[in-house]
C-alpha cells in the first residue's frame, strides 16, 4: 500500500475509474483501490463509471431541471432562498458568492427534508440549517424526481466513501459513525447563462467543497476546471455515462491532508450557449466532529497537513463548518435570518 510521491506527475486530463470493479474479483478490487489511492493523493478528482444510476433517471433529472429554469421568473421567485432560514430554494444569477465575488449561475438548492428546530439561546447555531425544502408549485413533478435522484447519488457517494476507506487502509465503514443515521445531502440543479448575460466569466469562483465527496452530473457544455497541487488547471469536460467525483474538506481533515479538497471552478459558457449541471454533496451529520484517521505508516508519511486559508478556515465541527459556508455564500439569507451570527462566523478579510 504505497505511493511513490516522487513519481507523481501532473496529469493533463482526469482519470476514469469504474467502481463496479470494487465489487468484482479480488484482483479487480485491489487494482481499483490502488488507482483510487493515487488519485486521492494527487487531486481527488476523477470520472466515475459503473455507478448503476439509471440513464433514464439521469435524463429525466436534466430535462426537468431545464424545465424548471425555463419557468417565468415570478414562479421561481416564489421559492427564493431568502425566504428560507434553512438555506433552501432558488437563487438568481449573482446571488451566491464565492470568496466575495458573485457566481453567475442560477440554481435550486435542496437538502435532507426535515422539520425546523425550536431555536433558543443555548441551541447550537447549526441547528438552524434543519428544515424543509422549498418546491415549485408550477412544476410538481420536480420534487419526487429530485428526491429519487438524491437517494440514488447518496447510495453512490457512500459506496465511494467505502472505497476511499479501503484505499486508506481502513475498514469500509470507518466513516459511518460520523454520517449515520443521516448524512447531509445537499443537491443543486444549476444553470450557467452565456457570457453575453453574465457580468464576468466566473460561473463559480475557485473553491473547495466542504463535504465528504461531490457527485457532479454535467450535461453537454464544458466549463469545469480542476487545479492541481502545483497550480496547473485541468479541464474536465462532460463524458456521457459518467459522474465527476471530487473529495471535500471533511476528508482533508480526516486524513491530515493526505487527501486534498482541491480547488476547482467553472468558467461561464460562451455567448449564445448555456450550461446545466446537477451537483450533489454528501456530508457528515451536523452534530459530528471529524476525527483524524490513523493511516498506515507508508501513507502517514505523505500527510501534508491541513490547508491554511485565512478566507476559508476549516472546522472539525461539521455543523459549524457547513454553517460557515452557507453564511458566506448567501449573504442575503444570512442578513435576513441570521444577523446575530455574522460577527463570529464571518471570515477575516
Amino acid at each position: 500500500m504505497t505511493i511513490d510521491s516522487a513519481a507523481v506527475e501532473t496529469e493533463t486530463s482526469l482519470p476514469t475509474l469504474d467502481i463496479s470493479r470494487f465489487h468484482g474479483t479480488a484482483e479487480g478490487r485491489e487494482a481499483f483501490v490502488a488507482e483510487l489511492r493515487k488519485v486521492l493523493y494527487e487531486h481527488g478528482f476523477f470520472y466515475l463509471k459503473g455507478h448503476g444510476v439509471s440513464p433514464t433517471l439521469i435524463e429525466d433529472v436534466v430535462s426537468t431541471a431545464k424545465r424548471f429554469f425555463a419557468l417565468p421568473l415570478e414562479e421561481k421567485l416564489k421559492i427564493e432562498m431568502v425566504n428560507s432560514p434553512h438555506f433552501r430554494g432558488y437563487n438568481r444569477a449573482g446571488q451566491e458568492r464565492t470568496r466575495g465575488e458573485p457566481d453567475w449561475r442560477e440554481q435550486l438548492d435542496i437538502n435532507t427534508e426535515g422539520t425546523p428546530v425550536a431555536i433558543g439561546p443555548d441551541t447550537p447555531a447549526w441547528k438552524r440549517l434543519l428544515g424543509p425544502n422549498q418546491w415549485p408549485t408550477a412544476l410538481p413533478e420536480l420534487k419526487p424526481l429530485l428526491l429519487e435522484y438524491q437517494a440514488e447519488v447518496t447510495r453512490v457517494s457512500i459506496d465511494i466513501l467505502k472505497a476511499i476507506a479501503a484505499a486508506l487502509g481502513q475498514a469500509e465503514n470507518v466513516f459511518a459513525e460520523i454520517y449515520e443515521p443521516q448524512p447531509s445531502q445537499l443537491l443543486k440543479i444549476i444553470r450557467y447563462p452565456g457570457r453575453e448575460i453574465a457580468r464576468s466569466d466566473q460561473g463559480v469562483g475557485a473553491h473547495k467543497d466542504g463535504g465528504f465527496v461531490t457527485v457532479l452530473l454535467q450535461d453537454t457544455t464544458p466549463g469545469l476546471r480542476v487545479r492541481t497541487e502545483d497550480g496547473v488547471w485541468i479541464d474536465a469536460p462532460p463524458v456521457p455515462g459518467t459522474f465527476i467525483i471530487n473529495t471535500g474538506e471533511l476528508l482533508e481533515l480526516a486524513t491530515n491532508g493526505f487527501v486534498r479538497a482541491d480547488i476547482h471552478d467553472v468558467v461561464a459558457p460562451p455567448a449564445g450557449t448555456e450550461r446545466f449541471s446537477v451537483a450533489f454533496f454528501l456530508g457528515s451529520r451536523y452534530d459530528a466532529t471529524i476525527p483524524v484517521v490513523e493511516l498506515p505508516e507508508d501513507l502517514k508519511k505523505l500527510e501534508r497537513g491541513i490547508t491554511v486559508d485565512p478566507l476559508n478556515p476549516i472546522f472539525r465541527e461539521v455543523g459549524q463548518n457547513h454553517l460557515k459556508s452557507r453564511l458566506r455564500s448567501h449573504p442575503d439569507v444570512a442578513l435576513a435570518h441570521h444577523s446575530d451570527l455574522l460577527p463570529q462566523q464571518r471570515a477575516p478579510t
